[in-house]
């Protein structure tokens, strides 16, 4: 089948069950474990947004100009404590409104290790599956994506913000007891937090301290000893036998792919 990529649908299934969309159709990629699959890029990208024919993808996707211009490509999504929808300045109100001005939830994460994260309530769980986190645990609620940057900048210096993803593809780490690890951050960040929390709205800031850690099994067959990363500007045609998927990542037994990072590029795929 032939079609533009988009980012792998997951449901927290144990374990995780993955489908590549390629153009309108849904690839059921769990039934390819063990077996050679091709993905094949014919040398077109369409930008995700608008379907522009693009020379140059930008932020997973998008053409130059949609990246120049839409809300969602905005610096403040990277770094949503520099969130600027306060001043008027912001690109897409509506957008911001649906997308940005909702819950958002502060977690902690083990992937490669332990991280902060955050992300927009309705997404749990995806965004710890996308993340490629094996544990995850809400530790705050928060009225939006700009108080949960906020959240993020004071928690990092506790924790770290970042995932290796080499690390993380290198096989699971070892299980973390997220609850006392939150319980120390709700008791590291207190003051700063309370200060925060001084210049908002009541009830922007809740904390979360009964909730339950999340597992997170992924459908790996083997873990590669070496990450080599594919990618399908340098190597157009992406084979190897299937031997898992973790986060975006397709590990094959010739590399591995990212394919949240190829996202509106066409190919033709075959199994």
């Amino acid at each position: 089948m032939k079609g533009n990529l988009r980012k792998m649908i997951s449901e927290n299934t144990r374990p995780v069950t993955y489908s590549l969309p390629v153009g309108d159709n849904l690839v059921a990629l769990n039934e390819f474990f063990g077996k050679k699959i091709s993905l094949a890029f014919t040398g077109t990208i369409n930008c995700i947004a608008c379907g522009r024919k693009t020379s140059k993808s930008f932020n997973q996707g998008y053409c130059f100009p949609c990246m120049r211009t839409l809300a969602e490509c905005d610096s403040c999504i990277v770094k949503p404590e520099l969130c600027h929808f306060a001043k008027g300045t912001c690109r897409d109100a509506e957008w911001a409104l649906s997308h940005c001005m909702q819950d958002h939830i502060v977690y902690l994460a083990n992937s490669s290790g332990i991280k902060v994260g955050i992300t927009r309530h309705t997404q749990i769980p995806m965004r710890w599956i996308d993340q490629g986190a094996t544990q995850a645990l809400p530790m705050y609620r928060v009225a939006s994506r700009h108080i949960s940057g906020l959240m993020e900048v004071i928690i990092k210096n506790h924790v770290a913000d970042k995932t290796d993803w080499r690390k993380m593809l290198k096989g699971d780490p070892e299980p973390l007891d997220l609850a006392a690890q939150r319980d120390d951050i709700f008791a590291q960040c207190e003051m700063e937090i309370k200060q925060l929390e001084d210049t908002l709205p009541a009830s922007s800031i809740r904390m979360l301290p009964d909730e339950a850690v999340t597992g997170i099994e992924y459908p790996v067959l083997e873990y590669p000893a070496k990450v080599a990363s594919l990618s399908f500007d340098k190597t157009p045609n992406v084979t190897g036998a299937l031997l898992g998927i973790k986060g975006q990542y397709l590990i094959l037994d010739s590399g591995v792919i990212n394919i949240r990072k190829f996202g509106g590029y066409e190919i033709e795929f075959a199994a």
